[in-house]
């Protein structure tokens, strides 16, 4: 296993949803904000890696498990460590402690490197991951398989200039947003996720539309975003009903 990093924070007003609680998009975002910050503390910024390699960091794949969602103005200890790496695939853990430090959010996320003007996969770069200290293992961490939707409920979105990031691709916490819309108001203020597999498939393009499609059976909910009629992304979603309901 490799170096741990932590950093405290207190959830702001403009991450907080109807319900009080933040934002799962948000905690992505605050999530990689801590990982970027031990990168920079170990001299392997996103900045440096782009300056020295022409590469870029991608995430392929999360598991995310979810106990309860933090409330506006708590606050959280985000934790992050680099697991292991093989060829390919880097695996990062984030574990998100409440105030008296017991566990409420964890995820796991698959990193691949890729390269910025070929925009394909690169392998893992030795002395790029060297700083982390996570060991090599050639086993590979595989997420469920996905079987495609057969009779989904689907809305469109625009893909709009902000939900851009600097790699010219769709920030991948916005895929989230996309999928937790589609659901509903009336949903969203009864249920939040439990346990949520998500699977990046292929770049959504600047400027154009997705579709954002859902089939729920219960408190399972199976996603797909879509474009140019290709699957762009896919997830699989455990509900839970808010406590206090």
């Amino acid at each position: 296993m490799g170096l741990t990093y932590q950093m405290k924070m207190k959830i702001p007003f403009d991450m907080a949803d109807m319900n009080g609680h933040i934002k799962l998009p948000d905690v992505i975002l605050l999530s990689l904000q801590v990982s970027g910050m031990q990168s920079i503390e170990l001299g392997v910024s996103d900045k440096d890696v782009l300056e020295r390699y022409n590469l870029v960091w991608i995430i392929t794949d999360y598991a995310i498990d979810v106990v309860r969602l933090p409330h506006f103005a708590e606050e959280i200890t985000i934790e992050t460590e680099a697991l292991t790496y093989n060829r390919l695939f880097c695996y990062r853990r984030f574990t998100i402690y409440d105030e008296a430090g017991q566990e409420i959010i964890r995820m796991v996320a698959t990193f691949v490197l890729m390269d910025r003007d070929s925009r394909k996969v690169h392998a893992v770069e030795p002395e790029i991951v060297a700083p982390y200290q996570s060991e090599f293992d050639k086993k590979l961490i595989r997420g469920p398989k996905y079987a495609n939707l057969e009779d989904p409920t689907s809305k469109d979105y625009h893909v709009r200039f902000y939900d851009l990031d600097m790699n010219g691709h769709v920030n991948n916490s916005k895929y989230l947003d996309w999928i937790f819309e589609v659901m509903g108001s009336d949903f969203l203020t009864q249920y939040i996720p439990k346990k949520i597999n998500l699977k990046y498939v292929k770049e959504v393009r600047p400027g154009g539309m997705i579709a954002s499609a859902y089939e729920l059976k219960g408190l399972e909910s199976k996603h797909e975003i879509i474009s140019d009629g290709e699957i762009n992304a896919q997830a699989m979603i455990t509900w839970q009903e808010i406590e206090g309901n």
